[in-house]
Parts: structure tokens; C-alpha cells; sequence
């Protein structure tokens, strides 16, 4: 067990430094190694598995997480062991049969309406640019502006901004999809107070990063740590009450839910689909469609502006307010 999961992180680190697959998903391969080798013995052999295995496998998975997780956590398991056939290091394909069967689509489902829409509410959104520092303020306005992740903000490079002409051009992290943004007057505004007081980076290689932390590294996970963007967003809902009355904490990537879903009231899917970075399955339109008009992708962008900035009467103060917050 221990040498074909070390065989498989060894080939996936591989792919890591050719830079074909992120440092982040190698970490998650590895926390499933572990719990694998932990479960089975480092000395077992592949061949002595048995179904009685696999159900203590997934049992012990599934009352550490909920469904979803456990859903993908189930997922990345079976990757090595179908990774080890094709490198001809198994003579047979690993039989997971039914005790080691994924959370069905409706056990899945329930859980999502269980947990609640996850998506912020314009009013939300306002009070947590009013409380927000500067550096934060600007990552929450790409968010909900653009659909930008966690790593579409840790990675964002300076060249990406136009902020004269007010675009953002830069493939999701996630796909490598191409994608343009029409950034708001106050997503501008929110990049130019925060790129005033960005500390240079300790490590040269972050120098064109638009996003430094306080302690001059790159907002991002993949030293092995917590996501700091996470982490801030946590302080930011916890401080403001907004995880007050629903099942789950609200989370930075919530923002990108919200995108989609007030995005969709433009009523022009395909460009929204382009904002967001998402390809369609098996669509071969998209091997052929090789831009988006930036009359439809500005169409997006005041659609969602218009929901999140007009007519509040909430007593919110304005988003061109930001240089008064701290």
C-alpha cells in the first residue's frame, strides 16, 4: 500500500513541477494516502482487499464529513488505485464494488437544500465592503464583480488589469478557460486604493502578484497552510454577524454563487458562462466560439451592479465610501 501511493504522488509531483497540475490538488492526494495507508497498514497488499475493507474505509470517511465531501474525498480514493493499473503496477483493476458506492445524486441534493442557498445578499455584500481593509475590499468586489475563486485572487497577476478602460482578462486557475471581466467603477476604485498601500513581496517570484498580505507572501494555500483568504472572510462574517441564523458559515467562495446567480437575470447565459470561466460539457460550440463581445460581458456587469448598488435603502453607506472605511 505504501509503495503504490508513494509511486503515485512521485508521478503526480511530477506533473506538479512541469506545472501541468496544482500544488494544492497534490495536497489532497496526499491527506487521502495518508488516511488510506492509516485505515489499511502501509504493508498491506492491494490484492488482500476486500469489500469488508472498503466498507470500513467508507464509513470511517463518511462520519468525518457530509455528503459532498465525502462525495470527493471517495473520488480522489479511487484515483491511485486506477492510476496504479494503467502504470501496470496492478495486475487487475481494484474491485471497489458496492461497499465503497458514492453518496447518490439525491443524498447529495438533500444536503444541498439542507445547507441553504449559498450566496450573499446585496445588503451583505455592502456591509462587509464597508468593514472590510483594503486588500479584502478589493478581493470581495472582484468576487462578486468577476466570480473570481480563492485562486483566481491569489493568483491574479498585475498585467491582467486595464483599469483605464476598467477590464480584468485572466483564465480561471481551476480550467485554464480564457475569461474577461467589465470591472465595476467601484471594483476600479476599490484596485487603486488597495495597489496604494500593497507591500512588496518578500519573495521576488510574487512581484507581479496584485495581492500581498501583511506579511508580504502570496495570498495563497499552497505552502501546505489554511487559505488566508478563508481565513479573513471568516473574521469578516463572524465579526459582522452574517453567519447569524443560517446552517453554514458563509464562505468568500460564496461570492462566486452570487455571481452566477444574479448574473443569470441578464439573461444572456453564454456570457455569463464566459465572466465565470465555466466550459461546457462536451459543447462543441465553445471549441469554436473564440470571443465574447464586450457589449454582452458589460451587460453582465450592470446587471449585477445594478442589483447590488441601486436603490439600497438600508441605511448601507455607499461603495464610493471605501476610502473612509478601515
Amino acid at each position: 500500500m505504501y509503495a503504490l501511493c508513494g509511486a503515485f504522488l512521485k508521478a503526480f509531483k511530477e506533473r506538479v513541477e512541469s506545472q501541468e497540475r496544482r500544488p494544492s490538488t497534490l495536497k489532497n492526494y496526499v491527506l487521502v494516502c495518508r488516511l488510506v495507508i492509516r485505515v489499511f497498514g502501509k504493508n498491506r497488499l492491494v490484492s488482500d482487499l476486500g469489500q469488508k475493507d472498503w466498507r470500513k474505509l467508507r464509513a470511517i470517511m463518511a462520519k468525518k464529513w457530509g455528503p459532498k465531501t465525502l462525495h470527493d474525498e471517495m473520488v480522489r480514493t479511487i484515483v491511485p488505485f486506477n492510476w496504479a493499473f494503467d502504470a501496470d503496477l496492478l495486475p487487475a483493476p481494484v474491485k471497489f464494488g458496492v461497499s465503497f458506492d458514492l453518496p447518490s445524486e439525491k443524498t447529495l441534493m438533500e444536503h444541498r437544500n439542507k445547507r441553504g442557498e449559498q450566496m450573499f445578499e446585496a445588503h451583505e455584500i455592502r456591509t462587509m465592503l464597508g468593514a472590510a481593509g483594503p486588500a479584502l475590499r478589493a478581493m470581495i468586489m472582484l468576487g462578486i464583480n468577476c466570480g473570481f475563486g480563492n485562486a483566481d485572487i491569489a493568483a491574479l497577476p498585475m498585467s491582467a488589469l486595464d483599469l483605464e478602460r476598467g477590464w480584468v482578462s485572466h483564465p480561471r486557475v481551476k480550467t485554464a478557460v480564457k475569461r474577461r471581466c467589465k470591472l465595476f467603477p467601484e471594483t476600479v476604485e476599490a484596485l487603486r486604493e488597495w495597489l496604494v498601500v500593497r507591500p512588496e513581496p518578500m519573495n521576488p517570484e510574487h512581484g507581479q502578484l496584485v495581492f500581498i498580505t501583511n506579511k508580504k507572501h502570496a495570498w495563497s494555500s499552497e505552502d501546505g497552510t489554511l487559505n488566508p483568504l478563508s481565513l479573513e472572510m471568516k473574521k469578516l462574517v463572524t465579526k459582522l454577524g452574517l453567519d447569524k441564523g443560517r446552517v453554514r458559515r458563509p464562505t468568500f467562495y460564496d461570492l462566486r454563487h452570487t455571481t452566477q446567480t444574479i448574473g443569470d437575470e441578464c439573461g444572456d447565459y453564454l456570457a455569463v458562462r464566459a465572466v465565470m470561466g465555466h466550459k461546457g460539457k462536451n459543447d462543441i460550440s465553445d471549441v469554436y466560439r473564440e470571443r465574447m463581445s464586450d457589449a454582452r460581458l458589460e451587460k453582465v456587469a450592470a446587471t449585477i451592479r445594478g442589483w447590488l448598488f441601486d436603490g439600497h435603502e438600508d441605511g448601507t453607506p455607499d461603495v464610493l465610501q471605501f476610502g473612509q472605511a478601515q
